[in-house]
């Protein structure tokens, strides 16, 4: 799907976003207030009130915008209005400036969001006029992004495997002149990822890496790694059905990437993009890899296999072992990894780790600024020896369960010695019920919040 602003031509109804006090002030101006009144419209965040004229048509919305409490904890709210209002063209008039309003709009347009692949015919949306005073472009161009990461999550793995996956990443980087290198199959072994080639040769569609690069070769390297497990169905450690209900979205931190590649590419950031994605799925067949097999990574460390159903961790080792060998000045690892993040921090919030203050604060900052919540966890080093069994190097499923989030980012984090700057995000990739600006489904976690923080690094 491909979001939309009304053309600048159409008539548009005025909409105006009113804070409760402020409520008294409009409703003069406007000479509406037994309208008002009678409708109960306290212009509480949120609420909606359609002005209707002498026929009943529609001329005017007030669009409640409660106080800035209420407002800190709902900063898409414009999602929730929009999606209260019937098909037509709404222009917002007055009551919102700056970065509000550029944040109004982009909400607009998220909660517009419909994954359409598989229906004939899906609801008309009431449409937004752009204001002059936004940057529409951008704007544009994040929603665009978000929606591809929602629409690829959302895709079943039938029409989303590791073969689909690749043309969905060969056709991002066309459309930006990007170049493209692939490695499949046996190849991977050829080439020393023996890990990704372990985890998806039990499925009919190879396993493979994908490798995409954009930009100036003297501009400061930027490295997105995700996670493309396709579909996990946890290996020969099955996973009970409850569990692999949702394993389409097992590829999300893929489908997050190349949402943040696309507004990278699109904003023509000075940065010299490089986006890995070891794209598999986790499968069952005579060639599984079992558990108590040792694999050697592509970094020479030896993994005993203690759960298959922790097969994320094993292809981004491989992929963030070989990102981390150009050096990258900032190296960004995004995944649907453990379920532990979940519990810790719910779907809304994921978790990130990293040991740069410096970046830490921009990534707290950047949540914040742009509405799209994340939260530290450390990389407690006293769990380190959680992740070192008797046999091997590492253990890709330590026994016990306690702070599993934070041992899956220990364990990626021995395979980065050379980046500049490193940040591991754990993502949920869903939205299990609907909220302001997101519909049900494919979620797209902090690629908003990354892309304000590539900005503030490097211009």
């Amino acid at each position: 799907m491909t979001p939309k602003f009304a053309s600048k031509s159409s008539k548009a109804i005025p909409v105006h976003v009113v804070e409760s006090d402020r409520l008294a002030a409009l409703v003069a101006k406007l000479d509406i207030a037994l309208w008002v009144k009678s409708n109960g419209f306290t212009a509480t965040l949120g609420q909606v009130l359609i002005v209707p004229d002498e026929t009943g048509a529609p001329v005017a919305v007030l669009a409640g915008w409660g106080n800035a409490d209420a407002r800190a904890r709902g900063r898409l709210q414009m999602g929730t209005i929009a999606a209260k209002l019937p098909k037509g063209n709404y222009e917002i008039v007055s009551g919102l400036r700056g970065s509000a309003l550029d944040q109004a709009h982009l909400a607009w347009l998220l909660a517009g969001y419909a994954f359409d692949r598989y229906k004939v015919k899906v609801g008309a949306v009431a449409r937004l006029k752009a204001s002059k005073d936004v940057d529409a472009r951008r704007i544009l161009t994040e929603a665009e992004g978000d929606f591809l990461t929602r629409d690829l999550i959302n895709t079943p793995t039938n029409d989303m495997g590791p073969d689909a996956l690749e043309v969905e990443f060969r056709n991002l980087a066309k459309s930006h002149d990007a170049k493209v290198k692939v490695i499949k199959g046996d190849a991977l072994l050829k080439h020393n990822f023996p890990m990704i080639h372990a985890v998806g040769r039990a499925s009919d569609q190879v396993p493979r890496l994908l490798d995409m690069r954009w930009g100036n070769k003297n501009d400061p390297l930027v490295t997105l790694v995700g996670k493309g497990v396709c579909f996990d169905t946890g290996g020969l450690n099955i996973k009970p059905a409850s569990s692999m209900g949702l394993m389409k979205k097992d590829m999300g931190g893929s489908a997050t990437v190349l949402g943040l590649a696309h507004m990278i590419m699109s904003l023509g950031l000075s940065v010299r993009l490089r986006v890995l994605v070891p794209a598999v799925e986790n499968s069952i067949s005579a060639g599984a890899y079992r558990p108590q097999d040792v694999l050697t990574s592509r970094k020479g460390m030896t993994v005993e296999i203690n759960n298959t159903d922790a097969e994320g961790r094993l292809v981004l080792a491989d992929a963030l072992a070989f990102a981390d060998e150009e050096k990258p000045d900032l190296l960004i690892c995004n995944a649907t990894l453990t379920g532990a993040a979940r519990v810790a921090l719910g779907p809304d919030v994921p978790p990130f780790f990293t040991d740069d203050e410096g970046l830490a604060a921009q990534i707290d900052h950047a949540s914040t600024a742009q509405a799209d919540p994340l939260w530290r966890l450390p990389f407690w080093e006293p769990y380190e020896a959680d992740i070192e069994p008797d046999v091997a190097d590492l253990d890709n499923a330590p026994k016990g369960g306690f702070g599993g989030a934070i041992t899956a980012a220990l364990f990626l984090r021995r395979f980065v010695d050379d980046a500049a700057s490193f940040v591991h995000l754990d993502l949920y990739g869903w939205c299990p019920s609907a909220k302001p600006a997101r519909t049900l489904g494919g979620a797209c976690q902090s690629a908003r919040a990354m892309l304000a923080v590539i900005e503030a690094r490097y211009g």
